[in-house]
């Protein structure tokens, strides 16, 4: 029963974490609190929707459905209790697969953008500036000047993307332990992982 309490924690947490994923991806689009930022076509990383679809969404389904599976009042799927509990654990362990996919890609798209940085108006015009830097504008401060508008838009990158990444990072980490939650499940626990002949 405590491992079961356990995964079930598990998966509710990663409801605020969906959450703040698509709080934090809608911040994005609006630096400096201007609404036509979110229109440029230029928004290269943020465009691609991870913090919205892939750790916001698409995680909160899976965290719905994984809370369902933790239920003790879940469906028999089959004749013997063991059975129904080993279906539902692999189950679980397929959606907590896709789970780490899910925001393992989230925090690969928002690295990116990390490293990119803004698109933002510098004296030659509108550009990312720190495109070819390779990600060393962020030890640099002083570069953070050559943006001019948005107001701050280096430092709003900065900090939501890192936060994006962090909120992505603890996904990867429950999903993972989860995982090993329910494999141990399976292969520890008090019902088989194959079904005998005799219970179908």
């Amino acid at each position: 029963m405590g491992l079961q309490k356990f995964g079930g924690c598990l998966s509710c947490l990663l409801i605020p974490l969906a959450l703040w994923s698509i709080v934090i991806n809608v911040l994005l689009y609006f630096p400096d609190g201007k609404t036509w930022y979110a229109f440029s076509n230029n928004l290269n990383y943020v465009w691609h929707f991870e913090g919205i679809c892939f750790s916001g969404i698409m995680m909160l389904l899976l965290a719905a459905l994984l809370i369902i599976l933790d239920q003790e009042i879940f469906p028999r799927c089959c004749q013997s209790e063991s059975c129904t509990k080993t279906y539902r654990s692999v189950i679980s362990v397929v959606l907590s697969l896709l789970g780490i996919a899910f925001s393992g890609y989230s925090l690969i798209i928002s690295a990116l953008g990390l490293v990119q940085g803004p698109y933002c108006k510098t004296p030659a015009g509108w550009e990312y500036i720190f495109k070819d830097t390779a990600g060393s504008y962020l030890m640099d401060h002083t570069t953070w000047a050559e943006c001019s508008e948005p107001a701050h838009v280096v430092e709003w990158n900065i900090i939501l993307f890192s936060v994006l990444i962090v909120l992505c990072g603890l996904q990867m980490l429950i999903c993972f332990l989860k995982v090993i939650a329910e494999l141990k499940r399976i292969l520890c626990g008090t019902y088989p992982v194959f079904i005998q002949p005799g219970l179908i």
